[in-house]
């Protein structure tokens, strides 16, 4: 059995500006899998930056609220919802709410610096 906690995981700041930490990689873990899993947040009244993936992503909002911007659409998410993101969408999100808004992100295949593309800065 593998088990991760997320005060075991480093946290640091990704190329979107979000505060991330990483749980699962398949380069970074003994595991059979092809996806990665990280645990990011941003605070209030901030946004990540636009940016794309060369692969599909899915968020999943575990606090907060605020609005997901993909490609021209964007939408008000929150609490238990979960947004898919197709490959080589301009995506970003920012938080509208009071306090942290923190979400999952699941990249399949797996996330690599390569195969992502900051548009701005």
């Amino acid at each position: 059995m593998f088990v991760k906690r997320l005060e075991d995981c480093r946290e640091f700041i990704a190329g979107d500006d979000s505060i991330l930490r990483e749980f699962l990689h398949p380069e970074k873990t003994d595991l059979e899998i092809r996806y990665s899993l990280a645990h990011a947040k941003v605070h209030a009244g901030r946004k990540t930056q636009p940016h794309r993936l060369k692969t599909s992503e899915v968020y999943y909002v575990i606090a907060g609220e605020g609005v997901m911007h993909v490609d021209e659409e964007a939408v008000q998410v929150g609490l238990n919802c979960a947004i898919y993101i197709p490959p080589r969408a301009v995506q970003y999100i920012e938080n509208t709410g009071s306090g942290d808004l923190v979400f999952l992100c699941i990249v399949d295949p797996a996330w690599r610096p390569e195969d992502e593309e900051v548009l701005e800065r």
